[in-house]
């Protein structure tokens, strides 16, 4: 028997003169000593000649891969005379235990049919923690060593046994079964080559054992980044990964390799959210880039398995040996899932103790500063020992928190109010809901939608919230409309609270009495009722007065003293911002005007912080980050000549009632609450004022409502010319921003009313009946309304419009966009409507695409031809416009109804009302420039968006800092 000892080395001057002393240490020398060098930098190839000779060290050029540095060392040897000729390959970073060598060789007696072995691999520099006894792989893909993370050497694993495949770190192979079975495979130049190798060695019938009473230390270099070559570059996952997807399919059987090669892409695209999950960009990036690197060169993977089987038929294997006693277990994949989930869901929880906790402290060390600073904690009290060991659970506090149980009867009762959004929800500005969530995609994806005679008009930004929350909810689309309207005045509360209590700390780090934020929570929360928005179904400002809260507590952000946090801060509110303005574009327009103003601000009033990028790039970057998450709305919107629609809001037209009325006391139209309630807020903001302590931040947020009185002014003058009617710009949005800014303005003020009077116990009689008084009317403010809304049925929810068009013409418009039906009101005298429906008539997200859609020309002269003085040519201007029917309402003009009686080609139809007249065109119907189709533009501004969302997701998500094992 003859050993060779085989090293490769590459910039390992810094572990060589230990590997080399643990080399001549051994107890059992090696026969004969090879090196190869790949064009190392530093003193590595002097190392070797010093320690072994010129002539056992062989240089090669820098980019050797270590498959190709191995068959390099071999070519050196002379022939092997024998099939007892072994190589012992070992790493410029790998030292091994005087007795390795030793260990190995006579492990040869004991398994006399093993042809490759493998030692324990402990860390170095530790030389106790585990690192390997034998692989295998999972059914993913993942290299698995049966060991637990950080283990210790104690023996536990010392018992020799059979496994797929060895490190080739300190691996001694037989000669004659590394060079039949080809060496390593070129398509791994530096990781996964010791798993394919032992998987090729399985399959041909050699058998691999790991002998634990061998030991080498491993440094790792290159796994763990220590050691930069030009065949790991920066992107270690990436190659790591990468070898492990190559080993999968090509040494998989071709009975398993189609599932294999869709678990493999699944399981990739599920590994890339993954490390999205915990803002691990870097490793989700090289994740994708393993999977199309290996997916998009099928050609390698079938010239690999090709050279398998042809090396098994070298070796006389007719039939591929069964290795799945080998692999990992199928289960162990999905034990790794759950446990990244309970990694995950406990540093979630530990994240939010820490956070607790240091509040905790704060307030302790504002309300008793001696006791804690001298100790660095509170002291304890006779009695606190006992009192903190008997105290109740989690579940337990907080179901007997006054505050929670207030929220839960409130958000109960909310529901309870809002019952009218039970089941379907349509009448005001909301129309039905269309029967598929694939619908809401399909527009979403149009660049021409088949709605009138055809229109490039964008679909509404908000469908796409709504078709993703419609896809989660099992292709309901129903239950999103109701879960909008039910449970946006509970979640704009809550956002309320916690926004409040941010505020409240900052204006005083005093604990003062809670009922204050929650008054100013409920009363906040109950605006899209009580204004009115609600009750219309403007589903647009409902929405946006349940995120506005989440909005400014993301904001707020922006103050945070760390960097991180700011930036973070920053695509919170760009989400939460370009969320809200899908629904009411004017929040964005709303955001950068007060943005421009407070950055114009800043540069007068403190010039030196705009010099630190992180002061001044996270709020501008929440600004400029909108148009991208919008992108496909935004930009068609401006393009196709439909920017008016940038300052509407989602939902039928006409929009809101808004007067200067309405703006003071917070009501948008006629199914509002009594204006007296929304006026007690504003006159509490008001009284706000008052207290000298709180009247800065007060004044702020009048000067916030300030700003807001001055667009809405402003936009008083405006008029919005659309194709079919003239209408003024919403200002729900500002109803809803001045009553959160009075309810805010009001709750400071109470602050600092009650520490006035907690201050001083004396006060005089008329100031505590003054401040009851107040107490009293401001606590009628929420339950007023409350009970308003929970009594209320003046609302237009759930009203049924009477169809005008029979049923039999209904279902053939869902045959195609050629059968559709033209509906024309009015008469000559008077002027004329027209409206052409397809499908399943007007459906929600469709009335904003209509309400901006420029009139069609011809079409329109074609309609005012019919309904005066008709002819055959008009009626084929209606079949090539996939027009089937024609539909008078009730009551139809005498005048029209004869003329179109007597033209040819319309025949006439029957209809359910005597008074409506209805008429089929027998002509050939087509669709032409009214079929739906999409564009390359369109495409690539949705890919823009998805990587958008996805990119300001992970960037939005808490920094999760993973580190490799110590």
């Amino acid at each position: 028997m003859t050993v060779t000892a085989l090293l490769v080395s590459h910039d390992g001057a810094r572990w060589l003169p230990t590997v080399l002393a643990g080399v001549a240490a051994q107890s059992l020398a090696p026969d004969a000593f090879v090196a190869v060098d790949t064009g190392s930098r530093d003193d590595s190839a002097a190392l070797l000649r010093e320690a072994w000779g010129s002539g056992a060290v062989h240089a090669v050029e820098s980019g050797t891969t270590f498959p190709q540095a191995v068959r390099a060392g071999l070519a050196t040897l002379p022939p092997a005379v024998s099939d007892d000729d072994w190589i012992w390959l070992l790493h410029d970073d790998s030292t091994p235990d005087p007795d390795a060598l030793l260990a190995l060789t006579a492990a040869m007696q004991v398994f006399p049919a093993a042809d490759i072995f493998g030692p324990k691999l402990r860390e170095w520099p530790s030389l106790r923690r585990l690192l390997e006894l034998g692989l295998t792989i999972t059914g993913t893909g993942r290299r698995e060593t049966g060991l637990e993370r950080g283990e210790y050497d104690q023996g536990q694993h010392d018992e020799p046994r059979e496994v797929l495949a060895v490190n080739t770190a300190g691996m001694l192979v037989r000669r004659s079964v590394l060079e039949g079975l080809g060496g390593f495979d070129d398509e791994l130049p530096i990781f996964g080559n010791d798993l394919d190798f032992g998987w090729r060695a399985a399959r041909a019938g050699h058998q691999t054992v790991v002998i634990p009473q061998a030991v080498v230390f491993h440094a790792e270099a290159a796994h763990r980044g220590t050691r930069r070559t030009p065949l790991t570059g920066r992107h270690t996952h990436y190659q790591e990964r990468r070898a492990a997807l190559f080993t999968m399919l090509a040494n998989a059987s071709g009975r398993r390799l189609p599932w294999q090669v869709v678990r493999l892409f699944l399981g990739s695209i599920l590994r890339v959210l993954g490390f999205l999950v915990v803002r691990s960009v870097g490793e989700a990036l090289d994740e994708l880039a393993a999977v199309l690197s290996v997916y998009s060169r099928p050609g390698h993977l079938r010239s690999a398995r090709r050279a398998r089987a042809e090396a098994r038929s070298r070796a006389g294997v007719d039939q591929p040996q069964d290795v799945r006693r080998l692999l990992a277990p199928w289960w162990l994949p999905y034990r790794h899932g759950l446990d990244f989930v309970t990694d995950l869901l406990s540093a979630a929880t530990s994240q939010a103790a820490d956070v607790a906790e240091r509040r905790r402290a704060a307030r302790l060390a504002v309300a008793d500063p001696v006791s804690n600073s001298a100790t660095g904690g509170p002291r304890s009290t006779p009695g606190e020992d006992e009192e903190f060991f008997a105290e109740p659970g989690p579940w337990a506090r907080w179901l007997t928190n006054p505050v929670t149980v207030i929220f839960l009867v409130f958000g109960v009762l909310a529901i309870v109010a809002a019952r009218p959004a039970f089941g379907a929800v349509t009448g005001g500005a909301l129309s039905p809901v269309p029967p598929e969530v694939a619908d809401w995609w399909r527009l979403h994806i149009e660049a021409r939608h088949p709605l009138g005679t055809g229109t490039d008009v964008p679909a509404p930004a908000y469908l796409l919230p709504f078709a993703l929350l419609g896809t989660l909810l099992g292709a309901n689309t129903g239950l999103v409309v109701s879960a909008l309207m039910l449970l946006a005045v509970p979640l704009g509360a809550w956002g309320a609270w916690r926004l409040l209590t941010v505020i409240g700390h900052l204006v005083d780090t005093r604990d003062l009495p809670r009922w204050v934020h929650v008054w100013g929570a409920i009363t906040y929360g109950l605006v899209p009722a009580t204004s009115g928005a609600w009750g219309e179904g403007r589903f647009g400002t409902v929405a946006v007065a349940a995120l506005l809260p989440w909005m400014v507590r993301a904001a707020l952000g922006f103050a945070d003293p760390e960097p991180d946090g700011r930036w973070r801060a920053a695509w919170r509110t760009a989400l939460l911002l370009a969320l809200g303005a899908a629904f009411v574009p004017g929040v964005w327009l709303f955001a950068l005007l007060a943005g421009t103003v407070v950055l114009g601000a800043s540069v007068v009033v403190a010039p030196r912080l705009l010099k630190d990028r992180s002061v001044w790039g996270p709020p501008v970057t929440s600004l400029v980050a909108v148009p991208l998450l919008l992108a496909p709305w935004l930009l068609p919107l401006v393009t196709t000549g439909s920017a008016s629609g940038l300052l509407l809001e989602a939902g039928r037209l006409p929009g809101d009632r808004v007067d200067f009325v309405g703006l003071l006391t917070g009501r948008l139209g006629d199914a509002g609450a009594p204006w007296w309630l929304g006026a007690l807020v504003g006159v509490l903001a008001v009284l706000a004022l008052v207290p000298r302590s709180t009247r800065l931040p007060v004044l702020v947020c009048w000067l916030l409502a300030l700003a807001a009185a001055v667009v809405v002014a402003a936009l008083a003058w405006v008029r919005l010319p659309l194709p079919m009617v003239e209408v003024r710009p919403s200002l729900g949005l500002f109803v809803v921003v001045l009553q959160g800014v009075a309810v805010t303005a009001t709750v400071i003020g109470a602050e600092a009313v009650i520490r006035h009077l907690q201050d001083a116990r004396t006060q005089p009689a008329w100031q505590r009946l003054v401040a009851g008084l107040l107490a009293v009317v401001g606590i009628a403010v929420p339950l007023g309304g409350l009970g308003w809304w929970l009594v209320a049925d003046d609302h237009t929810l759930t009203a049924v419009e009477a169809s005008v068009v029979p049923a039999y013409m209904e279902q053939s418009a869902q045959l195609g966009d050629e059968h559709g039906v033209l509906v024309v009101r009015g008469s000559v005298d008077e002027g004329i409507d027209y409206r052409v429906l397809r499908g399943d008539g007007v459906t929600l997200g469709e009335d904003e695409i209509l309400a901006l859609a420029d009139v069609d020309r011809e079409f329109d002269a074609a309609v005012r031809a019919l309904v005066s003085a008709p002819t055959s040519g008009v009626v084929k201007t209606l079949g090539d416009a996939g027009v089937e029917y024609v539909v008078l309402p009730s009551p139809a003009d005498g005048a029209v109804a004869a003329g179109l009686d007597a033209t040819p080609g319309l025949d006439q139809a029957s209809a359910e009302d005597r008074s409506t007249r209805a008429w089929r065109v027998d002509r050939p119907l087509a669709a032409e420039g009214v079929e739906s189709r999409t564009s390359v533009l369109r495409i690539v501004l949705l890919v823009v968006q998805g990587l958008a969302v996805v990119v300001v997701l992970v960037l939005a998500a808490p920094t999760v800092r993973r580190g490799r094992d110590d």
